[in-house]
């Protein structure tokens, strides 16, 4: 189901904080093992945590005609996808000690960036409590598509419309059907339909508040936070807070100011495989612009022009610009690059951009001579009239 919202469309039912605490763990390793009927042979799996970050795995193992066999210890209580690596697509499970089991079946396509994605269905986890509790906590989203369906099934006739007046860029059609009272009646029913997932969600997020799953579920169950949510997250218990899921949540609530503090050092690979540092990119300039983006992004793209007049405008007074792709496949950078004609250093690196916590792109930061973050989220003409302040017209 598709949605425009940060909320996923899930609805939570209320079971007692009692029944949902595991008891005392016993077993001091996990193994997940199973097969996944249509993988190919040693196909790479990992278990990925769900955050809102671009995590690393924390195990990697190679399937055999689809069977697996993941090993090791839980530290933390958190939520993982079982993926192929590099891909999209997964099956969610709970991270515990114990001997777990998953079968099922995959089915792979294309997804819009060409990365392959995997359907995985026929799903039997065994073995783990939390997990159960967890698929408990989510299996209420089929209820909430039928609201979801119900509503769009009511006015297909308008949203076709519309999406044919789109389709031709008829812009005087258009105008006419946003002001029809079948549009506004639809907007009406989604308006209502969103509202109860937020309040739902809240819902049930605070009864769980005073343990971890409060967190996970704020987690879970949207795309990104937003600083309305603070007054949820503090009426979070202590332990709460201080889970991994809590850690997150407060992390993504309430981001650390980066502005004054030292960049933080990296090293990169250039196009020839030579390591190249920040401070060797710092070396004789004044000031230098770390420029997060990608070749799918439009804004980025859109942002180009302006950093080249920039860069012609002030490279010779000491300004550097460093760009750093997030691309998953070199070569669309590397398409990029060439279409664009881009002068100034530049690399790809996704660790970097996690390095610097970068969440959506573009993203910059501007940094002075000695590495200090002097500006960010610097883009357009406030970030030419902060380099006019620096270096004068």
């Amino acid at each position: 189901m598709k949605t425009n919202q940060k909320w996923g469309v899930v609805l939570i039912t209320s079971i007692c904080l009692a029944a949902c605490t595991p008891k005392q763990q016993t077993v001091t390793s996990y193994t997940i093992s199973g097969t996944i009927n249509g993988l190919a042979d040693s196909t790479t799996l990992v278990l990925v945590p769900i955050t809102h970050d671009n995590e690393k795995p924390v195990a990697e193992t190679k399937a055999s005609n689809g069977t697996f066999s993941f090993n090791g210890t839980a530290e933390d209580t958190i939520c993982v996808r079982l993926a192929v690596k590099d891909t999209y697509g997964g099956i969610n499970l709970m991270l515990e000690n114990a001997e777990i089991t998953v079968n099922g079946n995959a089915t792979s396509d294309k997804a819009h960036d060409g990365t392959p994605l995997y359907h995985f269905d026929n799903v039997e986890i065994k073995g783990s409590p939390m997990t159960d509790h967890y698929t408990r906590l989510m299996s209420v989203r089929d209820s909430m598509d039928v609201l979801y369906q119900a509503y769009h099934n009511e006015y297909a006739a308008i949203m076709e419309q519309i999406a044919q007046a789109r389709k031709k860029k008829d812009q005087k059609a258009l105008e006419a059907l946003y002001k029809s009272d079948e549009y506004k009646a639809f907007s009406a029913a989604e308006g209502n339909f969103f509202k109860t997932v937020a309040e739902s969600y809240n819902k049930i997020i605070l009864e769980n508040k005073d343990s971890f799953w409060g967190p996970l579920m704020m987690v879970s169950l949207s795309s990104y936070l937003t600083p309305d949510q603070k007054e949820i997250y503090e009426q979070f218990s202590e332990a709460a807070k201080e889970s991994y899921y809590g850690k997150k949540v407060k992390e993504e609530l309430y981001p650390a100011g980066m502005v004054g503090q030292p960049a933080r050092a990296f090293t990169v690979k250039d196009a020839d495989g030579k390591e190249v540092t920040l401070a060797s990119l710092l070396e004789g300039k004044k000031y230098a612009l770390i420029d997060f983006w990608a070749s799918w992004c439009g804004p980025c793209r859109k942002e180009i022009p302006n950093l080249k007049n920039l860069y012609k405008k002030y490279a010779d007074k000491g300004f550097q610009i460093i760009s750093i792709s997030i691309d998953k496949k070199e070569e669309d950078w590397q398409k990029a690059l060439k279409e664009e004609g881009l002068t100034w250093p530049n690399f790809c690196d996704r660790e970097v951009a996690d390095l610097y916590k970068v969440k959506a792109v573009p993203t910059m930061y501007l940094v002075d001579a000695k590495g200090i973050l002097a500006g960010q989220d610097l883009r357009g003409k406030a970030l030419a009239d902060k380099l006019e302040e620096l270096f004068g017209k």
